[in-house]
Formats: structure tokens, C-alpha cells, sequence
């Protein structure tokens, strides 16, 4: 079997205190290693797009929701779990670029509406498919069977944290 730096601290720790289970480093820390690891990979695909990964996260928020590609200020709020003031200035400087457009709700004037543009739909549309083929790159070490066995571990992992 092959080792990894986490099967070292691991031994360290056992042999340094056998009393108790460190089982659970060697999940969180191989995460936490994978995170890191990936994280440059994904940057460097976006980048190729002209995007910050938070600005991919906006765009793609607003294009996997489907035409017409709009969403409330609180539901992207709601998608990507950050604060009120993050949101509010991440829009600004999308749409300052021209990727997004504020309005006001017709039905509701205190709601305002985020709305993809066409240059927006256009630069989204690339990268996400270079973001789905860099993706497929990265995880194509493991096999068909074991990626859809880790992504339902990690699943069941993901539901049961609070």
C-alpha cells in the first residue's frame, strides 16, 4: 500500500501516545491536503477565464439556476454562505466588469435581482467547461467506482456536520 505524509504523523502519534485514536487525523488531514493541493489547480483554470474563484462561484450560481438566470440578493446570500457586506461588494466588482446586473424586484422594490449578462453567460459558459474538465483531471487517478464511493462518503460526511 502506498504511504503518504498523514501515514507519518499518524505512526509519530501512535507512538507517541498509543492512548489515544488518531484514526480521525488521517481523514481530516488527507482533506485538508487535498484542499490544498486542488485549490491552485482550480485558481489557475479560472484565471485562464479572466475570473477569482468567488467570481466563478457568483456566475455559476446564477447560470446552473436557469433562464433568465436571476436570482435575489439573498438567495445567492442563501447558495454560497457568506455575509450581506461580502455579497454586496462581490457583486460590485462582477458587475463593474459587466458579468452581472443589479435591478429591482417588479414585485417587491426592497428585493433586488442579480441577473447574468450576456458577456457574463459567455464567460461563464467557458469556464465551466474548462472548470468540469479540470475536475475530471484532477480526480481521474481514481476509477469510476471509487470516485462515485468517495462522493458518497463524503456526502454522508457533509449531511451530518452541522
Amino acid at each position: 500500500m502506498e504511504r503518504d505524509q498523514v501515514d507519518d504523523i499518524l505512526e509519530q502519534w501512535g507512538r507517541e501516545r498509543p492512548d489515544l485514536d488518531v484514526s480521525a487525523m488521517g481523514v481530516i488531514g488527507r482533506i485538508s491536503r487535498l484542499e490544498r493541493a486542488i485549490r491552485p489547480r482550480l485558481n489557475a483554470a479560472f484565471a485562464e477565464h479572466g475570473l477569482e474563484s468567488w467570481e466563478f462561484d457568483v456566475i455559476a450560481t446564477l447560470r446552473r439556476s436557469g433562464a433568465p438566470f436571476r436570482l435575489t440578493v439573498g438567495q445567492l446570500l442563501d447558495s454560497m454562505m457568506i455575509t450581506s457586506g461580502a455579497m454586496t461588494n462581490r457583486i460590485d466588482r462582477i458587475e463593474q466588469r459587466g458579468l452581472v446586473e443589479r435591478s429591482p424586484d417588479p414585485d417587491d422594490g426592497r428585493v433586488v435581482l442579480v441577473t447574468l449578462t450576456s458577456l457574463g453567460r459567455q464567460v461563464v459558459d467557458a469556464a465551466v467547461a474548462d472548470h468540469a474538465a479540470n475536475e475530471a483531471t484532477i480526480v481521474g487517478v481514481l476509477g469510476e467506482r471509487d470516485r462515485a464511493n468517495l462522493a458518497a462518503i463524503l456526502r454522508r460526511f457533509l449531511v451530518a456536520l452541522p
